[in-house]
C-alpha cells in the first residue's frame, strides 16, 4: 500500500505566497529571498524549498540563514544542506564566500539607538540608502530578558525618517542617538541569539530582514568601541555623581535573580536561634558577600558588562562624555 507524503502546512503557505518549485534555479532563489522578508512565510519552509534547488546559490542562502539560527530551524537548514550535498553541492566556507558578502562601506549604513529603559528594553534602527531614493530602515525592539521582541523593515523617504525619529522622541520622551551600524547590528544579532525558540516565530524572519541591509554574516563578537573612544575618561577615577544619571537610577536587577538572597537575609534577621544582633549581622553580611560574588560572576557578569558598555556608548553620544568614561571605568 502506498502512502502519499503529507504536505507541511507551511509549504502550502509558501506556494500560496507565490513560490513555484518549477522555476529555474536563479528565479527560484530570487523568489525565495523575496519571500523570506515576509513575516507570514515560515523560514523552515524557505529552507526546505532551497534544499530542492540544485544550485550553489541555494547552498549560499542556506548558509546565510544558518548563521544565528537555532533549534528546529537550524535542523531544517542542515537537512536542506545535506540534500544539496547529495547532489554534489557543498555549503560555502569562509574561504569561498563571494566578495559581495564583504561588509558594506561604513558610509552606506547608519544607525540609531534609544536608551535602555527600566525594563531593559531599547529600540535599534539600522538605515541603508536605496538606489531608487530614500532609505530602507530596520526597526528592532530588543530586551535584556526576552531577546529580540520584534523586527521589521520599512522603506521611507529621508523626510519620513526624520519625522518618525522626531515623533518617537517626542512620544517616548527620550533621545535616539546616532551610532555605528556595527554596534547596532551586534546588539540586534545578540538579542536574536538569546530569543527563546518558542518566541522566534513571533518576531518574523530577522536574519532574512537583515540580509536586505547587510550582506556580511551576523557578528558573534564585538570589540566595543567605548574602550578606545573613552580611553582618557576611563583612566580617571569614577565619581559618585554617576549614580545620579537616569541610566543608573532606573537600573534594577531582575527580581528572580536577587529574591533568593533577599529571602535568606530576611530569614537571618528573623531567626529565633541566633539571638545576638552581632551574629545576625554577621549572617546577613555573609549572604551579601556571597550574593555579590555570584551575581557579579559568570554569565551575569558578562551581561552586566555588556549593559555597562552600551550605557557608556549611549551617554557619550548624548553629550555626557565625562560621565560615560566614569561609567565604563567603574
Amino acid at each position: 500500500m502506498s502512502h502519499s507524503r503529507q504536505i507541511d502546512p507551511d509549504d502550502t503557505k509558501l506556494a500560496e505566497a507565490g513560490f513555484d518549485s518549477a522555476l529555474a534555479p536563479p528565479d527560484a532563489i530570487a523568489k525565495l529571498r523575496e519571500l523570506s522578508a515576509r513575516s507570514d512565510v515560515s523560514p523552515a519552509a524557505i529552507a526546505r524549498a532551497l534544499g530542492a534547488v540544485n544550485d550553489p546559490a541555494a547552498a549560499a542562502m542556506l548558509a546565510e540563514m544558518e548563521l544565528g539560527a537555532a533549534g528546529s530551524l537550524r535542523r531544517e537548514i542542515r537537512r536542506a544542506l545535506f540534500r544539496l550535498k547529495q547532489h554534489g553541492i557543498e555549503a560555502p566556507t569562509a574561504s569561498t564566500t563571494p566578495a559581495s558578502a564583504a561588509p558594506p562601506p561604513v558610509s552606506d549604513l547608519t544607525a540609531m539607538l534609544s536608551p535602555i529603559d527600566v525594563e531593559g528594553a531599547r529600540i535599534v534602527w539600522i538605515v541603508k540608502p536605496r538606489m531608487q531614493g530614500g532609505v530602507l530602515r530596520m526597526w528592532a525592539l530588543v530586551s535584556d530578558s526576552d531577546g529580540l521582541v520584534g523586527a521589521q523593515n520599512t522603506g521611507l523617504t529621508r523626510r519620513e525618517l526624520k519625522s518618525e525619529r522626531e515623533e518617537l522622541e517626542r512620544r517616548a520622551q527620550m533621545k535616539l542617538v546616532d551610532a555605528d551600524w556595527r554596534v547596532a547590528d551586534f546588539i540586534a544579532c545578540e538579542a536574536y541569539r538569546i530569543t527563546p525558540d518558542a518566541r522566534r516565530g513571533q518576531v518574523g524572519n530577522f536574519l532574512a530582514l537583515r540580509t536586505q541591509l547587510i550582506a556580511a554574516p551576523p557578528p558573534t563578537e564585538l570589540v566595543h568601541p567605548v574602550y578606545v573612544e573613552l580611553a582618557a575618561e576611563i583612566a580617571s577615577e569614577p565619581s559618585v555623581e554617576l549614580l545620579k544619571e537616569p541610566e543608573f537610577l532606573e537600573w534594577r536587577l531582575p527580581d528572580a535573580l536577587i529574591k533568593p538572597y533577599v529571602d535568606e537575609i530576611n530569614s537571618a534577621g528573623e531567626s529565633v536561634i541566633v539571638l545576638s544582633p552581632i551574629h545576625k549581622q554577621e549572617r546577613v553580611n555573609a549572604v551579601i558577600d556571597r550574593a555579590a560574588a555570584e551575581i557579579l560572576g559568570g554569565d551575569n557578569a558578562r551581561r552586566i558588562r555588556r549593559r555597562l558598555e552600551d550605557i557608556a556608548y549611549y551617554m557619550a553620544r548624548d553629550k555626557r562624555r565625562e560621565q560615560a568614561g566614569w561609567e565604563n571605568g567603574a
